[in-house]
């Protein structure tokens, strides 16, 4: 009794030990991968379509049979709109759920909540949204529009005759560190271009507001008063809901004072009554409407992935497009996830965009890409109207503000984001 009691235990013991060593052997064949997006809250409208587009990506790269024989996995966490919680829920991918690499976040708040954590855990963050610049970190890949991909070369194109020859500006944004960090950008370069400071308005809102009445008779005000006026928007989220319906109800036309938004493209406008928005424009790298080949076989595969033949593909969606198969490609180059090694083999690698090019990660930590200015149609979609002629390199450091054009980010050389180039030293 007691030997069959003994070999019983052992038994036991073994087949436990037995399925530690599967479950370890099954974990080791996973890479896991963050993606780190609100689903719920003011920016789910924005948001929501990023995580979809990483399920798809992920879905489609297990198909090809993974990535260094071993099954990706999507670990999907929702930070609610929540700033400080993106920050619990990065650490909550990096230290217990062990993810290879996240790509998510939306907000510059949110970027900022997570920028410790990717540093102190040694993590990857993929961050695909057009921001505000004056910033370049080790563990942080912009794949999203720098200032000079975006919001100089929309202002460039409205002084312009084709764009109208403006000569007031609305600077309109959401109330947080990206709107207010372009709009001193921006600001800077109409002040060095010669337009009188009288002649800039700028204002902010919180997120997620809704009475645009007052605001939107402010700006019509400031605009009939003899100038050509139109409108930056650095509006964010669902706020763009209202404030699009408002300058409808007060008949503001894109002939009388055109609206160049930066955070608004075909996901915001399938939520908005476009016809009477007809004219008004946004600076983007991507437009879903853009005739190329890859970008209807990119279209394709999504409708065909979400069983909705009317879902929209949008700017942010292709930047993960990109950054997504850079960080393939790396790990390859590699043939590893390690962070400090993929990191270091990052810049140089290339992969298509849906334009029609090739886009670059640079030794900054951003990428090329073409800038282009879209005008709204009544069914949602952006008919481009004008684009740069060629990839245009995203800058880190804006050299329309005092204590940043100095400045250069170089991860490669210098192994610096913050590197002056007067005193020879790095920021730290």
């Amino acid at each position: 009794m007691s030997f069959t009691r003994r070999t019983l235990m052992a038994g036991a013991a073994l087949l436990a030990a037995s399925s530690l060593c599967v479950s370890g052997a099954f974990a080791q064949d996973t890479i896991k991968v963050g993606v780190l997006h609100s689903l719920s809250g003011t920016m789910a409208i924005s948001e929501t379509t990023l995580k979809d587009v990483m399920l798809m990506l992920i879905d489609e790269q297990n198909k090809k049979g993974g990535l260094l024989g071993k099954k990706l996995e999507a670990v999907v966490v929702d930070p609610a709109s929540n700033w400080p919680l993106f920050a619990e829920k990065a650490r909550e991918l990096i230290s217990q759920q062990k993810v290879s690499a996240v790509f998510g976040c939306w907000t510059s708040v949110s970027r900022k909540s997570v920028l410790p954590v990717f540093k102190e855990l040694n993590s990857i963050l993929f961050y695909p949204v057009q921001y505000e610049g004056e910033e370049s970190e080790r563990n942080v890949f912009y794949t999203g529009a720098a200032p000079n991909q975006q919001a100089i070369p929309a202002v460039d194109y409205l002084m312009s005759k084709d764009g109208g020859s403006v000569k007031r500006w609305v600077l309109e944004g959401t109330d947080y560190v990206y709107p207010r960090t372009t709009n001193k950008i921006l600001e800077a370069y109409l002040l060095a271009k010669g337009v009188a400071k009288e002649d800039i308005s700028v204002n902010y809102t919180p997120f997620g507001h809704s009475d645009w009445q007052t605001r939107v008779a402010a700006i019509k005000k400031f605009g009939s008063e003899g100038k050509k006026t139109a409108v930056v928007s650095t509006i964010n989220g669902d706020a763009n809901v209202p404030f699009y319906k408002e300058l409808s109800n007060a008949g503001v036309k894109a002939t009388d004072i055109p609206v160049v938004a930066f955070s608004v493209g075909e996901e915001e406008l399938a939520g908005v009554d476009t016809k009477n928005l007809v004219g008004h424009l946004a600076a983007w790298n991507y437009f879903m409407s853009v005739k190329d080949a890859k970008n209807a076989e990119y279209i394709a595969k999504w409708q065909a992935f979400t069983k909705n033949p009317k879902r929209t593909f949008n700017d942010p969606m292709e930047a993960h497009v990109i950054g997504f198969a850079m960080w393939v490609k790396a790990v390859e180059k590699v043939g590893s996830t390690d962070v400090d090694k993929v990191i270091a083999a990052l810049p140089g690698i290339e992969a298509p965009n849906l334009t029609g090019g090739v886009s670059k990660m640079l030794a900054n930590h951003h990428i090329t890409k073409p800038v282009l200015i879209g005008e709204i149609r009544a069914d949602g979609q952006l008919d481009t109207v004008w684009k740069t002629p060629g990839l245009v390199e995203g800058a880190a450091w804006s050299p329309h503000l005092e204590g940043s054009k100095d400045l250069v980010a170089d991860w490669v050389d210098k192994k610096c984001g913050n590197f002056n180039t007067k005193t020879g030293k790095c920021g730290g």
